[in-house]
């Protein structure tokens, strides 16, 4: 299916300002000293566009007046051309703002137009900027109908058959082709005030009075025409940095800026089929006398992802638990270790209890919330001694290349192994020759001899499983004295069976 998603942004000039996340103020962006965008709070005072730069601001002096910035909106085009790229790796920049997007290879992977649609429209939110999307077959139609509902107030932008297509465009204004802008005065004379009116006339003399440029655009909304386009190209690298608006003080209050880095990279990862195994996020300070170095944020994952929802879920939690030191003014996000997007499974089963990919994200969700020193993870070592053979160290992040399991003792484990292993060995009292735990111990099972630690604290003891008379099971073992045959054995408990 042949399908083109046309996003226009016609609130681009105060979006580069104030974007639509941020706290409503009173903004007001000028032009040749003639406001051509503002807020609603500055339309709320009673400013309008084409007003002039002083009767602005006798109305809200407190307003923002900023110029308009050709340079800021030419970067936000590019950041979101970017991010677009995680749902066709063809986008166009057209005229007027709009950006075109190739969707129809895309569709069955996103669910559909609609799912695709509401994607596309949740990652522009989280860019900060307001789009008006369309959707044709062709591209040059749909960014007709994305004109048509930014500046015509047309009520539908969307037609996914051609016969669908040229209704709409034949209802749309003959002001929004470019070419057709100089003869406007011409064609209300003769009554054309629509593109389906414009179609009517007869080709040659229209030829002879606008230009070749504009039968072409009309041919190619209709799909009468070959469109060709200089498709957008990724960098070969990622590195995205944002100037913030205000001065924050509270790192938690970042993360709007920081999903915005994120959109980002995310379309630069699909891009290069690429998936991200270590992010930095740079929390830029104030520069000057009171310069401070920017605060390092290091996310390292122990799985290569290529969505963002992961890592949005762990810088929430990284920076819950920061505390500026001075406040920040911008912010920069880099990818500087990246590995090929892992194709994804294909056994026909799915696993019990998640997937690994979910298991390694649930600890990396909790390292970022309690804190590394408080995940721990049991290593085993090689020694006999049970108290000696495991190690809790923090979960890795990722384990380095070269690291490796220690070889453990041959025939470890034997005898089964308590569930809760005691902390220090409790001495244990004896009573009819018995050892005695709250009620006298019956051996149930053989001894499991263990000798070890001669290069150290030496160990001889004798295991045993034991059960009281409530029948739970312990974990005993007798000390073994060399050299001592006249003294009585000590027994101690050393763990607990579920």
């Amino acid at each position: 299916m042949r399908l083109w998603i046309g996003l226009c942004l016609p609130r681009l000039p105060l979006d580069v300002f104030l974007p639509n996340w941020s706290a409503d103020t009173s903004c007001v962006v000028l032009e040749h000293e003639q406001v051509i965008a503002l807020s609603p709070l500055a339309r709320a005072a009673g400013i309008k566009p084409g007003m002039r730069r002083a009767g602005a601001l006798m109305l809200a002096p407190q307003a923002r007046v900023h110029e308009r910035s050709l340079e800021r909106e030419a970067r936000a085009l590019q950041e979101v051309a970017l991010a677009l790229l995680q749902y066709s790796p063809q986008v166009a920049q057209a005229e007027e703002a709009t950006l075109l997007v190739d969707a129809g290879a895309s569709l069955r992977l996103f669910g559909g137009v609609r799912a695709l649609c509401r994607s596309i429209e949740a990652s522009l939110r989280a860019l900060g900027y307001t789009a008006v999307l369309s959707c044709a077959p062709t591209a040059r139609g749909a960014w007709l109908l994305a004109q048509g509902v930014a500046k015509a107030g047309a009520k539908s932008g969307r037609a996914l058959g051609m016969a669908g297509l040229v209704r709409r465009l034949d209802r749309l204004p003959c002001a929004l082709l470019p070419p057709a802008r100089p003869f406007i005065d011409w064609f209300d004379g003769i009554g054309c005030m629509t593109l389906g009116q414009m179609r009517r006339l007869p080709r040659p003399g229209l030829q002879r009075r606008c230009g070749r440029p504009l039968l072409d655009m009309l041919d190619d909304a209709h799909g009468h025409s070959t469109e060709l386009f200089v498709w957008l190209a990724a960098p070969p690298s990622f590195c995205a940095s944002l100037e913030l608006f205000d001065r924050v003080e509270h790192a938690d209050a970042l993360l709007f800026g920081a999903r915005r880095l994120l959109q980002q990279m995310t379309g630069w990862l699909c891009a290069h089929q690429l998936a991200v195994e270590r992010i930095e996020l740079l929390l830029i300070h104030e520069r000057g006398r009171v310069a401070k170095p920017p605060t390092v944020l290091v996310l390292a994952l122990g799985e290569a992802v290529w969505r963002d929802e992961h890592l949005v879920r762990l810088l929430r939690e990284r920076l819950a638990q920061v505390t500026l030191d001075a406040p920040v003014i911008g912010l920069r996000l880099s990818a500087p270790q990246v590995q090929a997007m892992a194709p994804p499974s294909d056994s026909l089963f799915p696993e019990p209890g998640g997937t690994p990919q979910e298991r390694q994200r649930l600890m990396e969700l909790l390292v970022a919330r309690l804190g590394v020193e408080n995940v721990l993870q049991a290593v085993p070592q090689a020694d006999y001694r049970p108290e000696a053979a495991n190690r809790w160290l923090p979960l890795p992040s990722r384990a380095p290349a070269n690291s490796a399991v220690p070889d453990l003792p041959p025939g470890l484990p034997g005898m089964p192994r308590p569930g809760w292993l005691l902390a220090q060995p409790i001495a244990l009292l004896m009573r009819e020759h018995r050892p005695f735990y709250g009620s006298p111990l019956r051996m149930v099972s053989v001894a499991e001899r263990i000798e070890a630690g001669w290069w150290g604290q030496s160990q001889a003891r004798d295991y045993f499983i034991a059960e009281g008379l409530d029948h739970a099971h312990y974990w005993v073992y007798r000390e073994r004295v060399a050299g001592n045959a006249e003294e009585a054995p000590r027994w101690y408990l050393h763990g607990l069976f579920s």
